[in-house]
């Protein structure tokens, strides 16, 4: 699970996020040296419900993405993209001002 398309994007996307740069700092990647994915990816049926242990110069955190498919053929869509810390506050990285960083990303039914 750890070098799947989803885990990569959304690690991505958090070392681009503003708010998970100002609470991580730098260098944001895996918390553990053997990282642990929990959660679900059956992007064949539509689901995916994963969190990761998180750090950065800073900081540290679980990052928690669920996006859901509704339909068949239809494109996935982020329900959550949240990061809880360490002091327990949990930050909704999903910004209604900024588009969805998955939006354009290719979560296709079988893509790992």
């Amino acid at each position: 699970k750890a070098s799947s398309s989803i885990v990569s994007a959304t690690l991505y996307a958090l070392r681009t996020s503003e708010a998970g740069r100002r609470e991580l700092g730098d260098e944001i990647y895996f918390r553990d040296k053997f990282p642990w994915i929990w959660g679900e990816m059956n992007q064949l049926h539509g689901r995916i419900d994963v969190r990761f242990g998180v750090k950065g110069t800073k900081g540290k955190g679980m990052m928690r993405f669920r996006s859901l498919r509704r339909g068949r053929m239809g494109f996935f869509e982020t329900q959550e993209w949240s990061l809880e810390l360490e002091d327990g506050r949990v930050l909704q990285l999903l910004d209604e001002e900024r588009a969805d960083p998955f939006k354009d990303t290719a979560l296709k039914a079988g893509e790992s």
